[in-house]
């Protein structure tokens, strides 16, 4: 039995679009341990990989606020010694930067990760032992996918499988949408009055709308967009990620912003329509193999019968698929 160590620790789109590498690698190395590092927040989304054996936080994001405490050198120590507990027989740096290729260099075995011509920060490739190449060109999903196999020594094939079986935590009973309209950059939203708009839309067709939050400005303009909707909107209170991941997975349909859950819509195969508003899906959208109709490109902001139309055609043809980069202005 080898031992693997994959190192994908954020931000939640990343993890999400490993995903698809673990199971390959689940499937072509069946006998051997995987073990995954991943950020403290994004732990209870990669319990429900059936593939992953054990998991290792990494607090880099919380740990480097409170470098001051003697309590965060602990925790640092005890990582630390976790990762040096056991030898790896292959480690992947498939995050691709100066920092997770420190992490994956505390672990002790054979270090992979990608060449000078394809990594983000080409710095981080003078960590790793073997340097794979692997074309900036691809999507995102296809670049872990391929630098997974040749690390491993299998050839990546086939449809994209996140592994992700449907949570069994409670989701609204009644037939809902999920409108995820936060991202941390401003630039990517999408206008208030347009999310109201698609949110009557949907009443009008007997469906919810559900709101989620990560942080004090998404709960805000949340309870201003169910205020506006009117009484078929509600917000969510905030919840660790595998019970989101119900609310994700159980919706009639998702419309989304170029942000994280918006990609674990896709992982479920949920009907969705992404909007992109200032970023190209090209390299990063939503991908997958459930019914997608992605809207809009870096500056081409789609409208709100646009997303009206698409998330119609969804819903009347769920058995369908629908091209996965249809772009509507």
């Amino acid at each position: 039995m080898a031992e693997i160590l994959f190192v994908k620790t954020s931000s939640l789109g990343d993890v999400i679009h490993h995903m698809p590498a673990v199971t390959d690698a689940r499937l072509r190395r069946r006998g051997d341990r995987i073990t995954w590092v991943v950020e403290e927040l994004y732990v209870p989304l990669v319990r429900l990989h059936p593939g992953v054996d054990d998991i290792i936080p990494v607090a880099a994001r919380r740990w480097r606020k409170t470098l001051h405490r003697i309590e965060t050198w602990r925790e640092i120590k005890s990582f630390l010694g976790r990762m040096r507990a056991r030898h790896y027989d292959v480690i992947v740096d498939a995050q691709g930067l100066v920092r997770s290729a420190l992490v994956a260099r505390a672990a002790h075995g054979s270090h992979h990760g990608y060449g000078r011509g394809s990594v983000r920060e080409a710095l981080a490739s003078y960590f790793y032992d073997v340097r794979h190449q692997v074309s900036r060109d691809k999507h995102a999903i296809e670049r872990n996918r391929e630098l997974t196999a040749l690390a491993l020594g299998y050839t990546a094939n086939g449809d994209i499988d996140y592994g992700l079986h449907n949570p069994t935590q409670t989701a609204p009973q009644r037939r809902y949408a999920l409108l995820l309209h936060g991202s941390a950059r401003p630039e990517k939203e999408w206008p208030e009055e347009r999310w109201v708009s698609v949110g009557h839309a949907l009443a009008e067709e007997g469906i919810d709308t559900l709101l989620l939050w990560g942080d004090a400005e998404e709960r805000a303009r949340s309870e201003r967009l169910a205020k506006a909707i009117g009484d078929t909107a509600s917000v969510a209170d905030r919840r660790p990620l595998d019970e989101v991941a119900a609310f994700v997975a159980n919706a009639a349909i998702v419309i989304g912003l170029d942000t994280g859950l918006t990609h674990l819509a896709a992982a479920f195969r949920v009907p969705l329509v992404p909007i992109f508003v200032k970023s190209a899906p090209r390299l990063t959208g939503p991908r997958g193999t459930g019914p997608i109709i992605t809207l809009g490109q870096d500056g081409q902001m789609p409208s709100v019968d646009d997303v009206v139309a698409a998330y119609r055609r969804l819903l009347d043809d769920r058995s369908g698929r629908a091209p996965p980069e249809s772009k509507a202005v």
